[in-house]
């Protein structure tokens, strides 16, 4: 009988309240009940932050859990540090370090999501970035889906992505995904599950908090980063798993329309892991079913992500010595 493979993640809903635990706040482990900062915070007031969402997958049968590319994810952040003139004392493999820590004190054994986040600690009311005092946490919490895994319905929102220029694309800035959450609500509100944005030049960007995918008579295509996009770590995971499946890609601008007549359409993000979408603007994608080259990219990335491939255990830390 052949392996059943799971393609999404069990586990509590991402709206559930975060109560307890232990996380890494002003240089040590202590429980997230001590790790609290003032109103009158710079980051809590103006957005000055920026932060990485990692996913960390149980596997029963190992009984591992397995941090998903977190050397990547703390690179991506330090990088968003640099735009915003945050000093971080510490590296990547320190900051996955203590993440191992953090995880293996908290005994999880499911499904879960981490949350770094550095951040201008200053009580002050000046705009600026300069000058202040910054601070790096890092907190954990278990969780399932962020969005159900198939069959999604999306809609080109009215609100635009943010620009570059306006606001850093490849930074996960705080402050930023005021963007993010305005489209998000308007395409919930309007019986949607996801909303899809577009750039200052009236072409696809990416979806409210993923990167996005269609695919065209057997040709997987997705955006480019010049187009205001985030430099997704699960986007160029998917073209490593295109790569090993033999699907042909292309990253190139996609215009509106092509959405209308693409074969199938996918969301790629550590929180959206790879989510379908079957319609768009009230219009099917394909035969309104998830496509075949999703499907195969769903089951190997299932795979890989729970140490179940070995081609990919590259992208894992075990956090229970092995």
């Amino acid at each position: 009988m052949a392996q059943v493979v799971a393609t999404s993640a069990q586990g509590p809903s991402p709206k559930q309240e975060i109560e307890n635990g232990y996380c890494f706040f002003k240089g040590q482990i202590v429980p997230l009940a001590d790790a609290n900062v003032n109103i009158s915070t710079h980051a809590l007031n103006y957005g000055t932050g920026c932060f990485e969402g990692i996913r960390a997958y149980w596997n029963e049968e190992q009984e591992q859990l397995y941090i998903m590319k977190g050397l990547e994810h703390y690179q991506r952040l330090l990088k968003s540090c640099k735009i915003l003139k945050i000093q971080c004392p510490y590296t990547a493999q320190q900051l996955l370090d203590y993440t191992v820590e953090i995880l293996a004190k908290n005994q999880y054994r499911q499904n879960v999501y981490i949350r770094p986040l550095a951040f201008k600690a200053s009580q002050v009311i000046k705009v600026t970035l300069s000058g202040l005092r910054d601070e790096v946490a890092i907190f954990a919490v278990p969780m399932g889906d962020y969005v159900k895994t198939e069959g999604l319905s999306a809609v080109v929102s009215n609100w635009q992505r943010v620009s570059d220029n306006i606001i850093p694309s490849r930074a996960k800035v705080t402050g930023g995904y005021i963007n993010a959450a305005l489209a998000n609500d308007a395409a919930t509100t309007d019986g949607y599950d996801e909303a899809i944005m577009l750039s200052t030049d009236g072409q696809v960007s990416e979806a409210s908090s993923a990167n996005f995918f269609i695919v065209r008579e057997g040709t997987l295509v997705t955006t480019p980063i010049t187009s205001d996009i985030l430099e997704g770590i699960t986007r160029r995971a998917v073209l490593q798993l295109a790569d090993a499946l033999g699907i042909p890609y292309e990253v190139r601008a996609i215009d509106r329309t092509e959405l209308y007549v693409a074969d199938e359409m996918f969301l790629a993000g550590t929180g959206a892991q790879i989510a379908s979408i079957t319609s768009v603007d009230r219009r099917p994608v394909g035969d309104g079913t998830t496509g075949p080259i999703t499907e195969q990219l769903q089951a190997l990335y299932g795979r890989a992500v729970r140490g179940q491939d070995e081609r990919y255990r590259d992208w894992l830390t075990p956090v229970y010595g092995e």
